[in-house]
């Protein structure tokens, strides 16, 4: 068996052997249309790291049959991209993989630009960082850009499955019995990134003893030994991942330190800082809201520092905004508003923008753009205006309700309320 990793062995041979990402490469989809019409062009696909992005890039190329290449950006020179060059003018086309090309410094750039002007290297750029801003934009000019996103469980486990049952590259000589936990926990622990999950699977199937049958059983603590994670299932009562997130959203909510302190340490406990980041937004704007605006900030600032900095350390700015949001006032207000607002739409109730709010009814007015029938509310003293906003079918809807929740949100009341006498 090759020495290389079972995440190399497995890579996509073609565009259908991708899995994950069916909203660039499924049937139809745009780059599955570049492929079938071999009509390709120059591309940068960003997302986080082990989810398909030199997997895709290798499937083009194997369904494309050019010449296909990998470099990188950072530790690959001019040289390296003049060997490139000299085989795409023998050839008439290459693929060109290029690693960190957010890194791609002005010499390099320079020199492939009119390679990439004539077709003759077809660059596909892949990044973690957010090519609007990380990309020079002449390259980022000339290329078309792709969001990949983090593959589902349901799609790591196909991934892993795939792998098991393959004998030409994958694992499917060995006999390897997995149970539905473990699987699972190769699965979620990975957060999307396959790669990740390919290479503990790998890992416990060469690191597990075979019994007398010649098995290799791969059970839950197999899991977490090879992907040095706690399954979000771990504690003694068997919650599941979701019950530990909703037991601390809901003891955030209702203000007891103790047990929300009690969730994270088992959320992180299960390393599983993604969930932690993404709750604890949701959780300042959804239940803290108005009450305490600056909590939201603050939230993302302790995440952004938990990130950063990692785990263990991570554990202490994490705790800080969490007592911070149980100590806060709560407020649904805003949540309860748009809700509201939205229910509305969905089911047909809205209307007409009144004319004297229609962009093309004063467009052309003068002093400022203003229509004749439109109050402009910089013209009264207090800043704003009484004049109908809504459409006629709703003109009397309410939507917010504000609440005695704190200074900033009742001050809000107060004005929304003189507004609105």
């Amino acid at each position: 068996m090759s020495i290389k990793p079972l995440a190399f062995r497995m890579r996509p041979r073609t565009i259908d052997e991708v899995i994950g990402q069916k909203h660039l490469v499924g049937e139809g989809k745009i780059i599955h249309r570049m492929v079938k019409a071999k009509q390709l062009s120059s591309m940068i696909l960003y997302g986080p790291p082990g989810i398909g992005k030199t997997s895709i890039a290798s499937a083009i190329a194997g369904s494309t049959k050019y010449a296909f290449r990998t470099l990188n950006a950072v530790t690959n020179n001019k040289k390296d991209m003049e060997v490139v060059a000299a085989e795409a003018k023998m050839s008439g086309k290459v693929i060109l993989l290029l690693d960190e090309v957010h890194r791609l410094d002005k010499g390099k750039q320079d020199f492939l630009l009119p390679y990439l002007e004539n077709g003759m290297i077809t660059l596909i750029g892949a990044t973690t960082s957010n090519p609007y801003h990380a990309i020079n934009p002449a390259i980022r000019s000339r290329c078309q850009i792709f969001e990949l996103k983090p593959l589902t469980e349901d799609e790591v486990i196909t991934a892993l499955t795939t792998a098991m049952e393959d004998s030409e590259r994958g694992l499917g000589e060995k006999q390897i019995q997995i149970s539905e936990e473990a699987l699972s926990h190769f699965a979620s622990a990975s957060n999307g990134d396959v790669r990740s999950s390919l290479n503990a699977l790998e890992l416990a199937v060469l690191s597990t003893k075979a019994d007398a049958e010649g098995l290799i059983n791969i059970g839950l603590q197999e899991a977490e030994e090879c992907m040095q994670r706690k399954s979000l299932a771990h504690d003694k009562d068997g919650d599941a991942h979701y019950d530990v997130l909703s037991g601390f959203q809901k003891s955030i909510r209702g203000s007891d330190v103790n047990a929300a302190l009690h969730y994270l340490g088992r959320l992180i406990e299960a390393g599983d800082l993604v969930s932690i980041s993404r709750r604890m937004l949701v959780i300042a704007y959804e239940d803290i809201g108005l009450a305490s605006p600056q909590a939201g900030a603050r939230t993302l600032a302790a995440i952004e520092t938990a990130e950063r900095v990692g785990f263990p350390e991570a554990r202490i700015p994490l705790a800080n905004a969490v007592i911070e949001l149980c100590l806060s006032p709560k407020s649904n207000s805003a949540i309860m508003a748009i809700d509201a607002a939205l229910a509305d739409i969905r089911v047909g109730k809205s209307g007409e923008v009144p004319d004297h709010l229609k962009d093309a009814h004063y467009k052309g007015a003068k002093e400022l753009g203003r229509g004749n029938d439109y109050k402009y509310p910089h013209d009264f003293e207090n800043g704003w205006v009484k004049q109908q906003y809504l459409p006629d079918k709703i003109k009397n809807k309410v939507y917010y309700h504000p609440k005695n929740t704190g200074k900033f949100e009742q001050a809000l009341g107060v004005v929304y309320n003189r507004i609105n006498e």
